[in-house]
This record gives structure tokens, C-alpha cells and sequence, in this order.
């Protein structure tokens, strides 16, 4: 039996801010209510939702806990209502709503995916949020599939990362924009079969290049504003586009009947506000689908930088800075 304390370390700010908010500070190890586990944490990944939050552009969905944090890893010390005493002991990385900032963190179990010995607990930290977002968006809503040529934005984030990874995985060719030439580079390096810099290069014009006219067949994209109206000159016929995040405005204006003689699909999605039961489902299809990659060592997150949890502001700087080449972690010990 694992012994449980009282009280936790958890970064939990009470007020809106800059990184220096992000203080440490006492709160009561939560409890984990029916089918809901209780993990102590070893590691968690930090993302760029959460530096809204602690900005107070994005409030945590209803019933969340205020402590900072959406991925976990580490060790199941007790478990809720209806759930298995067995899984006690297991090792696990989750997707969560919020709480994984700190020493212990309350998951729903069908959230949680095994840690399999090829990776470390670091690396299982940095795999839910990608992992998630990145399958339920470009294979689920875009329908990318094997012989696809997609358009990935951001491709030195840890979602481009990820995307990446995934496309080598199943079979797609996958063209990524990036703000340097150092980081067009480090995306080749990953696997991108092409990295155009959007900051020197005209990525529409270079999207038709490389497919010889014919577009992509789907658009990931984290930017929004002017880039929408830009991406769709990017699709082939019949393509998708799927909208992840907003970083470059909330609107855009396009051409309607461009949609309509060209047959194109404009969808997207948010992944934090959807319920357990959504959640649930997707990891049972990670299971099925993706982990047994994980399990032979074939899929890793990329690793940009670790930082103590005390160094949580460190972290959210160099997020913000925009410099990391995949994930930046927090490192509980």
C-alpha cells in the first residue's frame, strides 16, 4: 500500500498573470471519486493552453480543478468508487482536465494509457495532449489516411512533433511550416518529408510546388485569422480543414463558393471541455491503434527541455519565447 499524505506541493495560482505567479504552494491531495484514480505524479507536459489559463484567457472547464496542468505521468496510488484495487501500482500517463501542476493528480481511469518500458516517465507525460488532439483531429475529423499529403502548422510544436511522428507511422506525406530555417531543419530531422519557413517563404505558393498543383488533402492548423482563407488555396479537391487553435486571430473571411465547387470540408475542434466518456473512447482507440507502436519503440514524443516544478515559470518563459523544438516537461522529484 502506498502511503498518502495530507497535504501536496501544486502550483495553483490565485490570481491572473506573468510566469512569476507560478509559485508553489500547499493543497490537500485531492481524492479520486467513482471510476477515478489517484496518481502520484512523476512528470508533467506543459502546453500552451495552460499559459493562457495563467494569463486568464482560458478558464479550466467547469468542475476542473484550479491547479495548472492537462498531462500526466506516473504511479496509481488508490483508486476511486468502482474501480479495481488491482490497477493499484500501474504506471500511467493521462489526459486530464486540470491538477497534474503538482505532486498528486485525480484521472479517470479510461483517460489513463499503460506505460510501456520503452518509455520513460518523462516521455509518457508528453504523450497525452499531443496524442489526443493530433489523432481525434487529423485522422478522426480530417480523415487523413494512408497515401495523404497533408499540411501540418507549426512544425516544431509539440502537436507538429506529434503529427510527424504519426504521419511516418501511418503512411502519410507530411509538409510542415516553421518560423527559422533551424527549425525547417530540426522538422526534416524528425521526418517532415517537407518543412517550408513561413517567415521567408510564401507557404501557398511552396504547397503547390511540392504537390505539383494538386493541394493537400488536409490542413492542420493551430493559427486561424488570415491563414484560414490561405490554407484552403492549399487543399486539393474534396480536402479537409481542421482548426485547432486560434493563435493568429478568431476570424477570417473566405470565399463560400470556393467551398462549394471545390466540395471542401471546414471543421475543428476543441478536446478540453469534451467529456470523460469522449475521452474514454479516444484512448481505447490509442490503445488499439497507436500504443502498440508505443510499446515497440516506434513512437516517442520529442523532448525539449525538463524543468523542476519549482522552475514552472522558467518553463511557461520558454513556451512563450517560442524557441523549443517539441515538449517542454515538469519534473516532480
Amino acid at each position: 500500500m502506498y502511503e498518502i499524505p495530507d497535504m501536496m506541493r501544486a502550483i495553483d495560482p490565485e490570481a491572473p498573470g506573468g510566469p512569476e505567479v507560478l509559485r508553489i504552494v500547499e493543497r490537500p491531495v485531492p481524492r479520486p471519486g467513482p471510476g477515478e484514480v489517484l496518481i502520484r505524479v512523476a512528470a508533467a507536459g506543459v502546453n500552451r493552453p495552460e499559459v493562457m489559463q495563467r494569463k486568464g484567457q482560458y478558464p479550466p472547464p467547469p468542475g476542473a480543478p484550479s491547479i495548472l496542468g492537462m498531462e500526466v505521468s506516473g504511479t496509481i496510488v488508490a483508486v476511486g468508487e468502482g474501480e479495481h484495487r488491482e490497477v493499484i501500482g500501474q504506471p500511467v500517463c493521462a489526459l486530464i482536465s486540470g491538477g497534474a501542476y503538482a505532486d498528486f493528480a485525480v484521472a479517470p481511469y479510461g483517460q489513463c494509457l499503460h506505460v510501456p518500458g520503452a518509455l520513460t516517465m518523462v516521455e509518457a507525460a508528453a504523450m497525452p495532449e499531443t496524442l489526443f488532439t493530433v489523432w481525434t483531429n487529423l485522422f478522426e475529423r480530417g480523415y487523413a489516411a494512408e497515401g495523404d499529403v497533408v499540411l501540418v502548422h507549426g512544425g516544431t510544436s509539440g502537436i507538429g512533433t506529434m503529427a510527424i511522428g504519426l504521419a511516418n507511422l501511418f503512411g502519410l506525406t507530411i509538409i510542415v511550416t516553421a518560423g527559422s530555417d533551424e527549425k525547417c531543419a530540426a522538422a526534416r530531422a524528425l521526418g517532415a518529408d517537407h518543412a517550408i519557413n513561413y517567415k521567408t517563404q510564401d507557404f501557398v505558393a511552396e504547397v503547390k510546388t511540392i504537390t505539383a498543383g494538386k493541394g493537400v488533402a488536409v490542413v492542420l492548423d493551430m493559427v486561424g485569422g488570415d491563414y484560414l482563407p490561405r490554407n484552403m488555396q492549399c487543399l486539393a479537391d474534396d480536402g479537409r480543414h481542421v482548426s485547432i487553435a486560434v493563435q493568429g486571430g478568431l476570424t477570417a473571411t473566405i470565399p463560400i463558393f470556393e467551398i462549394m465547387r471545390r466540395r471542401l470540408t471546414l471543421t475543428g475542434s476543441t478536446l478540453r471541455p469534451r467529456d470523460s466518456a469522449f475521452k474514454s473512447l479516444v484512448a481505447d482507440e490509442l490503445t488499439r491503434t497507436v500504443w502498440p507502436h508505443v510499446e515497440a519503440g516506434r513512437l516517442k514524443p520529442v523532448i525539449d527541455r525538463t524543468y523542476p516544478l519549482a522552475e514552472a515559470p522558467a518553463a511557461h518563459e520558454r513556451m512563450e519565447a517560442g524557441d523549443h523544438v517539441g515538449k517542454i516537461v515538469l519534473v516532480m522529484e
